[in-house]
C-alpha cells in the first residue's frame, strides 16, 4: 500500500527500522470492516496480520454454547494476527469490528519472503508475540487468583494503555466509549457486580466519567489493585 506509512505509525511495531516499515507497507493492502463484520474466527487459517488504521476492535474466545469471554478491545496503532505470521497456525480467537473500521491485511507469504531477506523483522516480531504473551499471562493470573476489583482494575489499565490519554495531575482518561457489559466480558463477571464496583469506585473517586469516558483518577490505586 502506498501512502501512509502503516507500520511506523502502529504502536505494535514501534522501533522497527523505518525503511523496513516502509517495506511491509508497501506490501499491505487496506480493507473496511461494517459494524459487527467478523474479521476472522477461531479456527480460521493463520494466513495475515492486520494493522488496526481507524475504528477499534475486539478479540474474544467464544465456548461451544455460545458464551463470549472477551480478551481485548484495540483501536488504531494496533495488530491483530500477528502470531500466524510465524507459526501460521489456526487463528486462536475470533476478532470482530465494534464499529466500522479500516484495517491494513499483509499476507503470510508477502511476509515471509520480505523477512527472509530482513531477519531483523522476524527478531522484532518474535519480540512482540513474546509482549502479548506476558500480556496473556497477566490477564490469565488475574481471573485465576485476584478478587473481582483487581480484575476491574486490570481492565481498565489495559483499556487505559490502549486508548488512554493523559490529563493533569496524573489522571488518564480512556478515550473510548466501553460499556459496562464490555468490562464484565473481560474480566468473566456479571455486568451488576461490575457496576457495584465502578459506582463504588466513583464515590471514592478512584475513576470519574468525562463526556461518557471513563478517567482514572487514582492509577495508583488501581495498580495497588491490580498487585493485590
Amino acid at each position: 500500500m502506498h501512502g501512509a506509512n502503516i507500520f511506523t505509525e502502529s504502536l505494535a511495531l514501534a522501533g522497527l527500522d523505518p525503511d523496513l516499515a516502509t517495506g511491509l507497507s508497501d506490501l499491505a493492502r487496506e480493507m473496511t470492516l461494517s459494524t459487527n463484520e467478523v474479521l476472522f474466527v477461531a479456527g480460521d487459517p493463520g494466513d495475515s496480520m492486520y494493522a488496526i488504521l481507524e475504528g477499534s476492535l475486539k478479540v474474544a474466545v467464544i465456548s461451544a454454547e455460545g458464551s463470549e469471554q472477551l480478551l481485548a478491545i484495540l483501536g488504531p496503532g494496533h495488530v491483530v494476527g500477528e502470531m500466524a505470521l510465524l507459526d501460521g497456525e489456526a487463528r486462536s480467537a475470533t476478532v470482530q469490528a465494534i464499529k466500522k473500521s479500516k484495517v491494513a491485511r499483509i499476507d503470510k507469504a508477502d511476509f515471509d519472503r520480505f523477512s527472509d531477506a530482513n531477519p531483523a523483522v522476524y527478531r522484532h516480531m518474535l519480540s512482540l508475540v513474546s509482549q502479548r504473551l506476558r500480556q496473556a499471562n497477566d490477564v490469565l493470573a488475574a481471573r485465576s487468583f485476584l478478587p473481582l476489583p483487581g480484575r476491574v482494575a486490570v481492565a481498565l489499565l489495559q483499556l487505559g494503555e490502549t486508548f488512554g490519554k493523559e490529563l493533569p495531575d496524573d489522571r488518564l482518561l480512556v478515550h473510548y466509549k466501553v460499556s459496562q457489559a464490555d468490562l464484565a466480558g473481560m474480566v468473566g463477571a456479571a455486568r451488576e457486580n461490575v457496576s457495584r464496583i465502578l459506582n463504588t469506585w466513583k464515590r471514592d473517586g478512584l475513576i470519574s466519567r468525562i463526556s461518557g469516558y471513563y478517567c482514572i483518577e487514582k492509577p495508583s490505586e488501581l495498580e495497588r489493585l491490580k498487585a493485590m
